[in-house]
């Protein structure tokens, strides 16, 4: 039901962006994307697959604490196949990473499930950051902008308040009849299984306090950040129209676009209708703007598309003899 929804939402989205947009435009849109300069393509995957290389080495910090210390290579492909699964069900490429490397690398995975959601946790607070330098290095264009959209889902918020006393006595509700049953059933073999389980993934949460070295641990999550900004900078220069921009409306399209990417089923549709609204902001006429939120969005979605399947072979391929080892055993 979430899939379907979320795509459904992305497919409008797709509709309303071009839905003003004449025969001739939507075929300028094509022609924007299709003859995007592959010379500026090739090392705009170069950083993003970078961006990844190094978001494993991250997480690998983060696993060590816990006792076990994996294959850079193999958390790096289950970062990778992370990516790919994320693109077909919300949130499935969390469980599949943790799930594959765990069964690889001998990890707990509630342990790894705990990390990734440490991992989330560091995304929101540089995602936090990332919006504060895009709205403080621009207020007059981009905090105009943001305080639009924020007045819009308060009004939304403040129009619905029978819906939000509802969500309340719902979630009120489904605590008081949760405690009730774990009062009742608290010393039951699958309640403790639950109990472990969440110890496990406290366990995995609180690994960041433990990490070795801290400052390449900083360091790492800003280079992460730094090359998804740089992604964007880079590719400007796939577009004639677009080769004067320059840093500051890369950080504006890293900050909406990143919103937009969690928006639909895999950003389709919105991240191309915030990178096409955004751009509106510098000049840029629409039929631009949605040709690059489509050229970005594709050359992501395509990669992973071809690197997810490659990396579960390369996983299976890499770790056989282990696997062989463990059914002797």
């Amino acid at each position: 039901m979430q899939f379907i929804i979320f795509l459904s939402l992305g497919v409008f989205l797709v509709w309303f962006s071009t839905r003003s947009f004449t025969e001739n435009e939507i075929n300028k849109v094509k022609s924007l994307v299709f003859n995007a300069k592959p010379s500026i393509i090739a090392p705009c995957i170069i950083i993003i697959i970078l961006s990844h290389y190094i978001r494993a080495i991250r997480w690998k910090m983060l696993i060590k604490p816990l006792g076990k210390s994996p294959g850079t290579v193999n958390v790096f492909l289950a970062v990778l196949t992370g990516f790919f699964f994320n693109l077909l069900f919300p949130r499935l490429g969390e469980v599949m990473k943790c799930s594959l490397l765990g069964k690889y690398e001998k990890i707990p995975v509630d342990k790894l499930i705990g990390t990734m959601v440490a991992e989330r946790v560091l995304d929101l607070i540089c995602l936090a950051l990332v919006i504060l330098l895009a709205i403080s290095t621009q207020i007059d264009l981009v905090g105009g902008y943001a305080k639009e959209l924020f007045d819009q889902i308060l009004l939304k918020i403040n129009a619905s308040p029978t819906a939000i006393l509802s969500l309340i006595i719902l979630l009120l509700s489904l605590g008081t009849l949760g405690y009730m049953l774990y009062i009742k059933f608290r010393h039951s073999s699958f309640l403790l299984k639950i109990k472990n389980w969440i110890k496990g993934i406290v366990e995995g949460l609180i690994s960041v306090r433990k990490v070795e070295n801290k400052f390449m641990f900083i360091v790492y999550t800003m280079a992460i950040w730094f090359l998804y900004l740089a992604s964007i900078r880079v590719g400007f220069y796939a577009m004639q129209d677009l080769v004067q921009l320059g840093w500051v409306p890369s950080l504006s399209i890293l900050t909406f676009g990143s919103f937009a990417m969690i928006a639909t089923q895999g950003g389709i549709g919105a991240y191309q209708f915030a990178v096409q609204k955004t751009m509106l902001l510098y000049g840029v006429k629409e039929v631009s703007g949605l040709a690059f939120g489509w050229l970005l969005w594709s050359v992501q979605t395509v990669m992973l598309f071809i690197t997810g399947p490659i990396s579960i072979a390369l996983l299976f391929s890499l770790n056989k003899k282990s696997i062989k080892t463990n059914l002797n055993n």
